[in-house]
């Protein structure tokens, strides 16, 4: 697998930030856009109706891009040093856990590095957000978790033969995707060079993860054994089987953890 990190401009930029602002949105998505961008004033945008309050996020957003895009740039090119560093341990760490040469897959994958907090994903397009105040070690770190999910859903979709459509948030496959993510990323050649790992630092999944539980046990903790215990296509059948077992409970978790 290889990365081209990219500057995608103030467009994309934007397009990507205004899909986490939707007016039924749960504030975890929505709210850190008002942290990280003070001039945003988060009373006024509440009190404006919805098409106006896009406006009013999209302009000041706009203006504050010339900014921010010499260092935008500059963020480009250090995360693309740092990802050639690490590029080939990741590729062997993924190969490993995933049973196919990922030396061989996604050598055309895309990072745009901008304005968004909130850092997507697009397995159809090959491509990923990262936060351009991120460091180079976070950037790459924050990589690695997508570079789990391409991985995943390629051989995923090998074994199931359904829709990419399917592996988008809210679905069940998303968020076995996500949970796994950490189970991944506990290979040293991963966990050694991601600075959001372990949980103490931050962690690599979302927070409300951390917490959930599943008929009365740890769901991560379950999912662990599991992991640990069968080859990657198996654990695919009997993880996804667990979280179909237990999703009221985990949808419910995620709902309440959400806002």
């Amino acid at each position: 697998m290889d990365i081209t990190f990219l500057n995608p401009g103030v467009d994309d930029m934007l397009q990507s930030i205004l899909a986490f602002q939707e007016e039924d949105e749960a504030a975890f998505w929505s709210e850190p856009l008002y942290h990280f961008y003070p001039q945003l004033d988060r009373n006024h945008a509440a009190s404006l109706p919805f098409p106006r309050r896009k406006e009013y996020i999209e302009r000041t957003l706009r203006d504050a891009y010339p900014r921010l895009e010499g260092t935008i740039d500059e963020r480009v090119s250090r995360y693309a040093r740092h990802w050639a560093s690490c590029r080939g341990q990741v590729n062997a760490a993924l190969t490993d856990a995933f049973g196919v040469d990922c030396g061989e897959l996604f050598n055309d994958l895309r990072c745009h590095v901008g304005m968004n907090p909130i850092a997507p994903r697009f397995l159809r397009e090959r491509r990923f957000d990262v936060f351009y105040l991120n460091s180079e070690r976070g950037a790459v770190g924050l990589a690695i978790h997508e570079l789990i999910h391409f991985v995943w859903f390629y051989v995923w979709n090998g074994l199931y033969r359904d829709s990419y459509d399917q592996y988008e948030r809210p679905s069940l496959k998303w968020i076995l995707s996500e949970m796994v993510a950490e189970s991944v990323m506990r290979d040293p050649r991963l966990s050694s060079i991601n600075p959001y790992f372990p949980r103490e630092a931050g962690g690599c999944i979302y927070p409300y993860f951390f917490d959930m539980e599943a008929g009365g046990a740890p769901i991560l903790d379950t999912l662990e054994r599991m992991y640990r215990a069968q080859p990657i296509q198996d654990f695919m059948k009997s993880g996804y089987a667990y979280c179909l077992e237990h999703e009221t409970e985990i949808r419910a978790h995620i709902q309440k953890s959400e806002g």
